[in-house]
């Protein structure tokens, strides 16, 4: 880790990613696939670093070609890897995209991969404790028992006492398959113990029957002080809701859809630039829309750091979706 610490610290997997160049056929009827990389949270760290602050990914990936390729591509976008863990013995995560006309479906090929392995002995790495923000999803307990531990004790045991705990609850069913019961209680823990939760309402009302934001923040909290619960309602706004009792809504602004991968992983980081900047929470929607904006108007997992504002048009978007 270089000395001068990171600001955000996001925790989680990243994958190479193959996608279609042709967005207009499924990924069955392609011949020709790009590679790149993406991860919720790695997505998150990009973006803050073109927002101007420093962040860092701590994660696995394996000792192959596409780890090295995750590695460099994060590093080239100025985000800290330092930290990161190569596996001798697992392979890197890998995903592929397959556009259809309801939207980019995703297929995973991530169980037994490096970053599956990491554990709770992550969070006795020195570094963590010099970070303003640690930035975790629920992406990460899905992948396996010992990266469920590394979450509990880093959101619910507080094992680093001085960050701020942010985590998106970013429930992927399809990672869940094997044990769907175990979604909607674990994730439920998770969001009740961070100081600063990302939920969208669709998700809230998949995992837990709440039909809206003020049904989630009945569920969720904030109970503690400092605390922050931030429901995103894709296409019609967002609301903040502090610990104090405030209530804030910011509405999305009209946005050219082009692929919403990355949308809420977006929305994330322009919150949690303001907030980094002593900005209260309207500042924080207003940036996280703008921030989603530029991620919807691009097929890429990753905000590109020359794209910083909303494209006009009919659509509204909160950064509804994120993969990874």
């Amino acid at each position: 880790m270089r000395d001068d610490h990171a600001d955000v610290v996001c925790i989680g997997e990243t994958m190479a990613v193959l996608a279609p160049a042709d967005t207009a056929r499924p990924l069955a009827r392609q011949r020709t696939l790009t590679l790149s990389v993406g991860g919720a949270e790695s997505n998150v760290a990009c973006a803050l670093v073109a927002l101007g602050h420093r962040a860092a990914w701590l994660g696995r990936v394996g000792d192959d070609p596409l780890g090295r390729r995750v590695l460099d591509d994060l590093a080239d976008r100025g985000v800290d890897v330092s930290a990161a863990r190569t596996d001798p013995r697992r392979p890197t995560g890998l995903y592929f995209k397959d556009p259809g006309p309801d939207g980019t479906g995703v297929h995973y090929y991530r169980r037994g991969s490096a970053a599956s392995a990491m554990d709770p002995a992550l969070a006795d790495l020195p570094f963590l404790q010099r970070a303003r923000v640690l930035h975790l999803s629920g992406i990460t307990p899905a992948l396996s028992a010992s990266c469920a531990a590394l979450v509990t004790r880093l959101v619910v045991r507080r094992a680093v006492p001085g960050p701020l705990i942010s985590f998106d609850v970013n429930h992927r069913p399809s990672l869940w398959r094997d044990r769907p019961h175990d979604a909607a209680p674990v994730l439920l823990d998770l969001a009740r113990a961070a100081d600063l939760v990302f939920v969208g309402r669709d998700e809230a009302e998949t995992l837990w029957g709440t039909c809206t934001a003020a049904a989630v923040s009945d569920l969720l909290g904030p109970r503690g002080p400092g605390r922050t619960l931030v429901v995103k309602d894709a296409g019609y706004g967002a609301t903040a809701y502090g610990a104090d009792g405030t209530e804030v809504f910011v509405p999305a602004p009209a946005t050219r859809i082009v692929e919403r991968v990355g949308a809420g992983d977006a929305f994330a980081a322009g919150y949690l630039a303001a907030l980094l900047e002593g900005r209260g929470p309207e500042a924080g929607l207003r940036l996280g829309h703008l921030v989603a904006a530029a991620a919807l108007a691009t097929p890429e997992d990753a905000v590109p750091l020359c794209q910083t504002a909303p494209v006009p048009s009919d659509h509204g978007a909160t950064g509804g979706e994120s993969h990874g």
